[in-house]
């Protein structure tokens, strides 16, 4: 239930600033409409899970984009360095990331963040793994990988577990 009043107040906020109408009683109530049969249809279909909307975990969702967002600077940094040598050093290999996230959110963030990342791609997700590509083997450190894994886990499941 509470992921259906989040939706729809996520919804409605994102409504009224892209509308912008404020003071015509008729756009409100139908904006209104469209939010309730939106919200009705995603109950009907079961889609209503923290997944779908997952605004409740944007306090441990928010230091996990913005640190995000600080190694895919440093990945352009390193990306530009070796794309910008007079003789290109790349060695593109494929390598596979061992993957123990406890939830499909986790594995899915962790795989997406893999890919936002400049030099390395997301070729395949198995069961147990990841199979990825990377430019060099500069991007390709297990620790790197496995620092996002835990970072992704905590990020939408709270606390890891000891290992």
């Amino acid at each position: 239930m509470i992921y259906g009043i989040s939706l729809s107040i996520i919804l409605a906020v994102l409504w009224a600033v892209l509308s912008g109408y404020f003071d015509h009683p008729l756009l409100l109530a139908l904006g209104a409409a469209s939010i309730v049969v939106t919200v009705i249809l995603s109950f009907r279909m079961k889609i209503i899970d923290r997944e779908t909307a997952p605004f409740l975990r944007l306090p441990t969702l928010l230091p996990f984009y913005i640190w995000l967002g600080g190694e895919i600077a440093k990945s352009n940094v390193a990306v530009l360095k070796a794309s910008l040598k007079p003789a290109i050093d790349i060695t593109p290999r494929l390598v596979r990331v061992p993957v123990d996230a406890r939830s499909d959110l986790a594995r899915c963030i962790f795989a997406n963040a893999i890919t936002l990342t400049p030099g390395t791609v997301t070729v395949e997700i198995e069961d147990d793994g990841f199979l990825v590509h990377a430019l060099s083997p500069d991007f390709t450190a297990p620790e790197g990988f496995a620092d996002m894994n835990a970072r992704a886990d905590i990020a939408t499941d709270g606390r890891r577990r000891r290992t």
